[in-house]
């Protein structure tokens, strides 16, 4: 193996293994800013080690078994209590035993996931809302900052400063690791939802890079939400939240090409849609309902998926259904991401001109002024009036916005078809994140 494929071995394991490895040392050292240096610690001896000696078999017990030594001696040179230097050895030693931990110590853990654990912990009210999402997107969600602040239409350096400041205030609060009392976890769910909602999100549709998609992390996002719902099953958002993941990630065989190419919506062989992850999306939609959850956010962005689900054609679709549940989310979740959606299920049941109409009234949103598929669909609704060079210049300007190569290379292609007798319509899966 080559020095560069092992640098990708590297980078491919991180991305799987760092968020469970950041949430382990935190749950041993209960300091998420030290835990995650210690990762990012053995990150660097991998590089240095790897490329002479191979990867390991298992690169993730690597990793943690050697953050773990970095711990320990950091506990050393810190002069901490010594009980704690008792417990990591053990722990240490226990690992090297026994790969699989002892079922009785699982036996006894409420949430039985460090991973969720932390995302509670990362999401207490010591810190802002959106500070709350940007640090666990970072430490637990494998997201750069660079793609946290694109999700939320920020800044860079301003989520790069709310993960810094999080970190210092969780360290001066002293917040402890453990499970939330069942008071203090209603109050933290709407953070957690959000968190899973935009690990997923990125998944679904990477906002930067040569992929159209990043699977693992829709795996991740499904994972923490299949847990959550068996936490918590009588709350209906999570259950809507759990519906939506599963719809979406039901279509992700047939949205990228043989060569990574997307196909969108609308131009998808729905043969392909797996089938039982759609049953338990409807099955988690139908929870959710019956808990009383039909106008929630993550319910009613469910139900939008399924009428797509529903429908075994793309004509078929309920388009009169979806605007109208598009209204009813416009209210419950107030954004011109959410605005520009509807404006797309408009112009399917009313008609590109009255999509156009509503897209245009958000051409001077802030929040919007780098958003490229405002541009995208502003082309497309152009493209169906048959006015291709407006058409054109919009979509070269989504093509400039976007940092995703393949989304970029999209957009060029249509801008390059405008002339053609009929442009298919882009319309995104689901709204992307506030």
């Amino acid at each position: 193996m080559t020095t560069t494929d092992t640098h990708r071995a590297i980078d491919a394991v991180w991305r799987i293994e760092s968020a469970r490895l950041i949430a382990s040392l935190t749950r041993m050292l209960h300091d998420v800013g030290l835990a995650e240096e210690l990762a990012q610690d053995a990150l660097v001896i991998a590089l240095e080690q790897w490329p002479q000696s191979g990867v390991p078999d298992n690169p993730g017990a690597w990793l943690m078994t050697t953050a773990k030594h970095r711990a320990i001696d950091r506990l050393r040179r810190h002069q901490l209590l010594a009980r704690k230097h008792v417990q990591l050895m053990h722990e240490l030693e226990s690992e090297q035993e026994h790969v699989v931990p002892p079922v009785e110590a699982e036996l006894d853990d409420p949430i039985g996931d460090d991973l969720l654990r932390l995302i509670f912990i990362a999401c207490h009210p010591v810190l802002p809302v959106e500070s709350r999402v940007a640090l666990t997107l970072r430490l637990l969600g494998g997201l750069s900052t660079e793609e946290i602040a694109r999700a939320f239409l920020l800044p860079e350096p301003t989520v790069a400063q709310r993960i810094v400041r999080a970190k210092r205030s969780l360290a001066r609060a002293e917040v402890p690791f453990e499970v939330p009392r069942a008071e203090d976890l209603a109050t933290r769910l709407s953070s957690v939802l959000g968190v899973i909602y935009l690990v997923f999100n990125e998944g679904y549709a990477a906002t930067a890079g040569d992929d159209w998609m990043r699977p693992a992390l829709c795996e991740e996002a499904l994972r923490l939400g299949r847990v959550l719902a068996g936490l918590m099953p009588r709350e209906p958002e999570v259950h809507g939240l759990l519906a939506l993941m599963e719809i979406q990630a039901s279509r992700a065989r047939a949205r990228v090409g043989a060569d990574g190419e997307p196909i969108l919506l609308l131009e998808q062989n729905r043969a392909r849609w797996d089938r039982l992850l759609i049953r338990r999306g409807l099955a988690a939609l139908d929870r959710a309902e019956k808990l009383g959850g039909t106008d929630g956010p993550y319910a009613l962005q469910a139900a939008i998926a399924a009428c797509h689900a529903r429908a075994l054609t793309a004509e078929q679709t309920d388009w009169p259904r979806i605007a109208a549940l598009y209204a009813s989310l416009a209210q419950a979740m107030p954004s011109p991401v959410v605005e520009l959606n509807r404006a797309v299920a408009v112009s399917m049941a009313s008609g590109p001109l009255a999509g156009l109409e509503l897209v245009d009234t958000l051409i001077d949103e802030p929040a919007l002024q780098h958003y490229h598929l405002l541009p995208a669909v502003r082309g497309d609704l152009l493209a169906r009036l048959d006015r291709p060079d407006e058409a054109r210049v919009e979509f070269e300007r989504a093509a400039a916005l976007t940092q995703n190569a393949r989304e970029r290379e999209l957009l060029l292609s249509r801008a390059r078809s405008c002339t053609a007798e009929a442009i298919t319509v882009t319309l995104p899966g689901a709204p992307s994140p506030p």
